[in-house]
């Protein structure tokens, strides 16, 4: 497993993030695999070399937290893990329990803790942007979590540039601890944070870790316009087919197709590789449901794609609206 500093940051996280949203609660949506059917996954990560782990604490309502935690302290000493959690999304019915105002985020840092078993979190990101609450409220909230020792980095996820800009110079403006990392909607078939995004975060030093790597699981290769893929959640996931399924993402995948049969391996392996391969993209976030899934994951970062594979990939890309920062 290769490894590389997050932003700019002494922080080094391996080349694929696990992503955990996986695993938690069936109860919480039906393609949730359940403790005992995931602890496999972090093991297996952690053989390979992943040290990076991201959860939310809205993932199965705080499960994914519990179950993370009590397979990273089974399988691996603190310090040698990155776990990445996230505030903002509704956690209850009541008033404050969603958001970043400074009430819900010390509270939620608290419960976070408890489930995830630990003194501290490595990187606390806000899972959106909130539009009611000032932005100069949230950051100086994180910046006293960092100051307490409960959170040694900060990082945000999918917003504007303008908006991640503006946090950036807050942060700055007042001393206060900035945002390390960016936590984005980017694969092969939504390209649309190669515009501002990602060259703003090149230009101020923060690592991009990427959400839907793999579009969902589109660029598995296993989808067709009538037809859903093989897992439990693509043949439930609804969100996937409003996001992913026009004729332009279908001739994007065809690409990676034929690249993957060139060289004897998967298309959603040639994704993973062809991000791997873009400037300023630290980890990606991967989700794995089979273990064939996280395997393939795990080659991919030794895949090396020439300039004529990725001109190939990249050229039937047709632009897309804005999608993921809801």
């Amino acid at each position: 497993m290769q490894y590389v500093r997050l932003g700019q940051t002494g922080l080094r996280v391996s080349r694929i993030c696990l992503g955990t949203m996986t695993y938690g609660s069936s109860q919480w949506r039906d393609w949730v695999l359940n403790e005992e059917d995931a602890k496999p996954f972090y093991k297996r990560a952690l053989d390979a070399g992943i040290n990076f782990f991201d959860t939310a604490d809205v993932y199965s309502l705080g499960a994914s937290e519990e179950v993370t935690g009590r397979a990273l302290k089974e399988y691996a000493k603190r310090e040698d893990v990155v776990i990445a959690t996230k505030v903002c999304s509704p956690m209850g019915g009541g008033p404050n329990e969603r958001g970043l105002s400074r009430k819900h985020i010390f509270d939620s840092i608290d419960n976070s803790l408890r489930r995830l078993e630990t003194d501290y979190v490595d990187l606390y990101q806000i899972h959106r942007w909130d539009a009611e609450t000032p932005i100069e409220e949230t950051l100086e909230a994180l910046n006293d979590l960092v100051r307490a020792g409960k959170v040694r980095y900060i990082g945000a996820s999918s917003m504007y540039a303008w908006q991640f800009a503006k946090a950036l110079h807050t942060s700055d403006q007042h001393g206060w601890s900035r945002f390390v990392s960016m936590q984005n909607h980017y694969n092969l078939v939504y390209r649309e944070e190669e515009r501002e995004m990602i060259p703003l975060c090149i230009d101020r030093g923060v690592g991009v870790i990427p959400w839907s790597p793999l579009a969902r699981g589109f660029l598995a290769g296993n989808r067709s316009p009538d037809r859903s893929g093989e897992t439990a959640r693509s043949k439930s996931d609804a969100f996937a087919h409003q996001m992913y399924y026009s004729e332009g993402d279908f001739a994007v995948l065809k690409a990676a197709t034929t690249v993957a049969d060139e060289r004897g391996v998967k298309p959603a392996q040639v994704a993973l590789a062809w991000m791997l391969h873009k400037p300023g993209i630290s980890s990606p976030i991967v989700g794995a449901s089979k273990m064939y899934q996280l395997d393939e994951a795990i080659a991919a970062a030794d895949i090396k794609l020439s300039g004529e594979e990725i001109r190939t990939l990249e050229e039937p890309y047709v632009p897309h609206k804005v999608l993921g920062h809801g």
